[in-house]
């Protein structure tokens, strides 16, 4: 009888175990799914976390070039005025002021990332250049530029305003 009790006890702790192993196993797989869910959730978190700062990033340049550009006349007005400044004089010294004051929003516009497009010594390029007139020319090659007629500038790369310029044919 002790035997047959034996028996019975080993069997049913056999028996046990299998459940607890299948149970257990079942757990980990569970655990498993759970693990993998989480880190693709994870994954999609970051990318779209750097989605939203990439297109915030984007929308503060275009803010800020959009901003910037509306100075750009203010420079083009102000480098007018110094082409026909006064030499001699009482509107010599004011002439001075104008100049200091157009030197300071150069200056801001280069703290900001603003650069102007050295036209003069390019060759014609259509993505940073808008051509006001093509013109035949002896002394230029086709595609040179002729003369600058409006600077143009960029920001981050991007350009913000094209150069207006006249092209040699």
């Amino acid at each position: 009888m002790e035997t047959e009790t034996t028996a019975a006890i080993e069997e049913k702790f056999i028996a046990e175990n299998a459940a607890l192993r299948e149970e257990l196993d079942q757990a980990l797989q569970k655990a498993k799914e759970n693990m993998d869910g989480w880190q693709r959730e994870r994954a999609d978190f970051m990318n779209y976390k750097k989605r939203i700062d990439r297109e915030q990033a984007t929308l503060k340049e275009n803010i800020t070039g959009e901003i910037l550009k509306k100075y750009l006349v203010v420079v083009d007005d102000l480098e007018r005025a110094l082409k026909v400044r006064p030499t001699e004089g009482d509107l010599a010294a004011w002439s001075e002021g104008v100049e200091l004051v157009y030197r300071k929003l150069i200056g801001i516009l280069e703290s900001e990332g603003v650069r102007r497009i050295p036209a003069e010594t390019e060759k014609f390029d259509p993505s940073r250049h808008e051509a006001i007139s093509h013109e035949d020319n002896p002394d230029h090659e086709s595609d040179d530029i002729i003369e600058v007629v409006r600077q143009g500038y960029t920001i981050a790369d991007r350009v913000l305003r094209p150069a207006l310029v006249r092209v040699a044919r």
